[in-house]
C-alpha cells in the first residue's frame, strides 16, 4: 500500500510543483519579450559559450539540455536561421554534428544574460536567504544526482 505525503510534504511538495513552473515560465517570457529567444535557446548559446571554440556536438548540447535530439535539432534550426548558431560537419566523424556560436550570437547572449541574471536573482535568489543558500544548492545537486 502506498505511503500517502504527510500534509506539511504535500503541502511542500505544491509549493515546488508551483513555484518552479511559474519561475521558468516566467524567465521564458522574459527572454522571448525582450530578446526574441526562448529558455531552451538561451542555455544551448550559453552552452556554447563556455564551450572551447564555442562548440559542441550536437549529442552533447541535447544531454545539457535535457531535451530530446529531436527537439534540440528543431531549437538548432531556429538559431542558425537567426543567424546565432552555425552547424559545421565533426572534422573527425562524417556523421557527427557541431553547433558553433557565432559573434552575433555571442552579442545576443550578452545582452539576455543581463535580464536573466537579473531575473533568477529577482524571483528566486532573493527568495533564499544567504545562511539557507548552501542547504539550497547541496539539495537540488542531491535531487539532481539521485534523478540524473
Amino acid at each position: 500500500m502506498t505511503e500517502w505525503l504527510n500534509e506539511d510534504e504535500q503541502v511542500a511538495w505544491r509549493h515546488f510543483l508551483y513555484g518552479v513552473h511559474r519561475l521558468l515560465e516566467h524567465l521564458d517570457h522574459s527572454l522571448q519579450e525582450k530578446h526574441s529567444i526562448r529558455l531552451t535557446d538561451y542555455e544551448i548559446l550559453v552552452f556554447l559559450s563556455e564551450a572551447p571554440d564555442r562548440r559542441l556536438r550536437m549529442a552533447e548540447i541535447a544531454d545539457r539540455v535535457l531535451v530530446s535530439r529531436s527537439r534540440l535539432t528543431y531549437r538548432v534550426d531556429r538559431l542558425v536561421e537567426q543567424r546565432l548558431v552555425i552547424r559545421t560537419e565533426a572534422p573527425d566523424d562524417r556523421r557527427g554534428l557541431y553547433a558553433a556560436l557565432t559573434d552575433t550570437g555571442m552579442q545576443l547572449l550578452s545582452l539576455a544574460a543581463t535580464t536573466h541574471v537579473n531575473d533568477v536573482r529577482a524571483y528566486l535568489l532573493d527568495h533564499v536567504a544567504p545562511e539557507d543558500l548552501p542547504a539550497f544548492s547541496r539539495v537540488w545537486a542531491s535531487v539532481a544526482r539521485f534523478t540524473g
